[in-house]
């Protein structure tokens, strides 16, 4: 077997159909569209979400929900999380910067300290927010809870 000698498998190919080239082809006139319509014309483009006239679906139903433009989305970071950064990196404060430099977050987001988990360090908490557990949780250790 050399490459010259391989072939596709029989009917596993076929010819392209030659649309609007006569009707000895079988395939002239109207050229596979149909009579009249929008489909039928040159240049037709059917737009998203069209239905032939009928109300589209996304005008059909309600609009549902609310968005709050005042909501605020924190990065949630927990106190055994900040405890583990204090003991790999030993250090007693902890701010944004700090948990950039571990990859937690980008820096730009806002960053909320929840209560879940332990801390035995005495810690120096900088953040955007603080839950309340979290706060006495840091305050019962010794440390402080400075919002930004």
């Amino acid at each position: 077997m050399k490459l010259h000698n391989l072939t596709p498998a029989a009917g596993s190919t076929h010819s392209r159909r030659r649309i609007g080239r006569g009707p000895g082809s079988g395939l002239g006139g109207t050229s596979t569209r149909g009579h009249k319509g929008a489909k039928a014309r040159s240049g037709y483009k059917k737009k998203i979400g069209f239905e032939g006239g009928q109300m589209p679906l996304q005008r059909r139903l309600p609009k549902a929900g609310f968005k709050n433009i005042n909501h605020k989305e924190y990065f949630a970071v927990n106190i055994s999380t900040l405890q583990k950064i204090a003991e790999e990196k030993n250090i007693a404060k902890i701010g944004i910067a700090e948990l950039v430099a571990a990859g937690l977050t980008s820096g730009k987001e806002l960053v909320k300290v929840l209560g879940n988990g332990e801390l035995t360090i005495k810690l120096d908490v900088e953040a955007n927010a603080f839950s309340k557990s979290a706060e006495e949780a840091i305050k019962a250790v010794g440390g402080n809870a400075t919002i930004i």
